[in-house]
């Protein structure tokens, strides 16, 4: 019997994740989901131009799975901390994938085939017995964070197994202070400035349940909590990050040759003008805030209906020159990575390599910046910005040339939104 794990999606069988005879891993699709004419999306990596299925033709490199399925799984510190609780090698991604394979981001299931059985229904809550793993979840990521569901008094919980939550808690860092208070300062900063963000709040360690003790010997008091928005009604919505369609591996996300050129082209073939007005909001906004940490994980694709695919609400937003000075962009923006050579024109470059209007792409970046100052001074004394934050944030508004430019710039043609109408 070959060594296999059952794909499903959104309880259609998908695929099978095979491991050879000489360790190497191949993902194989299932016939009958290659023959459906209107198949749920599992990746743009896999939808040819036509629409048509892509059929993968090689084997990843022994221990590893192929590249969407590698990006489903956590990275770094929450990787080790998981392999450790299981007992199972970080290393050997086939038994990591079937370790976590239930509770995986989006709406892919992954499960051992033996004797045929079927994947877990969408809304399974997990069973728990005394075979049960500990915290047997998949947040992809680096940060140490948990999946946890509401309390009827208040607060959260995070189940036994850490799974079937629609909540993430996202404690201090090991390395760095005020980490929480940082993300949900930027965060409520690009709502206020109409970029849609999911639901969060900063919450007392106190209030959240169930945090294993060896986690717990943390100077700080308080986690950032955000809602899954891929998760509703105990259903399960499917999403992708870019480093899964654009079919790169996670160690890939900073070293990749791709450039937010090549991003705007994906969004703008899959998705259509407004997400790619809003990724340039988007863009605007993090070079506001000194954000270096925009890789391809850090943005992706949810599909409400299974099929059409559009920008998740922003997630992942933080200031990174608190911590790293001088940190650059991830990727290339137009010509630059560096915040103090970034110019409108690279904003221009980059729609023009992708093919999509210049003009209107420009104004969607001004007019965030605009509306970034008009907000930013009651910000600072309505939220947990400190000296530093506020510092790093002025610095970025002072010497990015892009944002100077914006800010003196008048563009009565520029899209317009109210703040504070992000949904919720």
């Amino acid at each position: 019997m070959r060594d296999s794990l059952g794909v499903h999606l959104h309880g259609i069988a998908v695929g099978h994740v095979i491991r050879l005879d000489d360790g190497r891993l191949l993902f194989e699709f299932d016939d009958q989901y290659v023959n459906d004419p209107n198949p749920p999306v599992l990746s743009q990596s896999f939808v040819k131009e036509d629409g048509g299925v892509r059929t993968p033709t090689r084997a990843a490199a022994a221990g590893l799975v192929p590249p969407f399925f590698s990006n489903l799984l956590p990275e770094g510190y929450l990787r080790t901390y998981l392999s450790r609780l299981a007992g199972v090698s970080e290393q050997r991604e086939f038994e990591m994938l079937e370790l976590l394979g239930r509770d995986l981001p989006g709406a892919v299931v992954v499960h051992r085939e033996e004797g045929g059985g079927k994947a877990p229904a969408e809304n399974d809550r997990f069973d728990e017995d005394e075979n049960s793993k500990p915290l047997r979840f998949s947040l992809a990521g680096v940060q140490l964070k948990f999946s946890a569901v509401e309390r009827a008094g208040g607060g959260l919980t995070i189940p036994a197994q850490g799974v079937g939550g629609d909540w993430i808690v996202k404690l201090p860092a090991l390395r760095h202070k005020r980490v929480p208070e940082n993300e949900y300062s930027v965060m409520s900063m690009a709502r206020r400035v109409g970029i849609p963000v999911p639901k969060m709040q900063l919450m007392p360690l106190e209030e959240i349940g169930g945090l294993p003790p060896e986690v717990l010997d943390l100077d700080e008091t308080h986690a950032f909590v955000i809602r899954r928005f891929d998760r509703e009604s105990e259903q399960r919505i499917h999403m992708e990050d870019f480093a899964q369609a654009l079919g790169q591996r996670p160690d890939d996300k900073y070293t990749t040759s791709l450039n937010f050129t090549d991003l705007t082209r994906l969004i703008a073939r899959v998705c259509g003008e407004n997400d790619v007005l809003e990724f340039s909001r988007r863009l605007m906004f993090n070079a506001i805030v000194g954000n270096g940490d925009m890789h391809l994980k850090n943005w992706s694709f949810l599909y409400q209906d299974g099929r059409t695919a559009e920008l998740t609400r922003a997630y992942d937003f933080l200031c990174t020159t608190v911590y790293i000075e001088n940190d650059d962009a991830a990727l290339k923006i137009g010509s630059t990575r560096k915040w103090n050579k970034l110019s409108l024109d690279d904003f221009g470059s980059v729609a023009e390599g992708a093919d999509v209007d210049r003009q209107s792409f420009v104004a969607a970046a001004v007019d965030t910046a605009v509306q970034f100052r008009d907000v930013w001074e009651d910000a600072v004394k309505s939220l947990p910005i400190d000296r530093k934050l506020k510092s790093c944030i002025d610095h970025q508004m002072t010497t990015c040339p892009a944002i100077k430019v914006a800010l003196r710039k008048t563009m009565p043609t520029s899209p317009s939104r109210t703040p504070g109408l992000a949904r919720d």
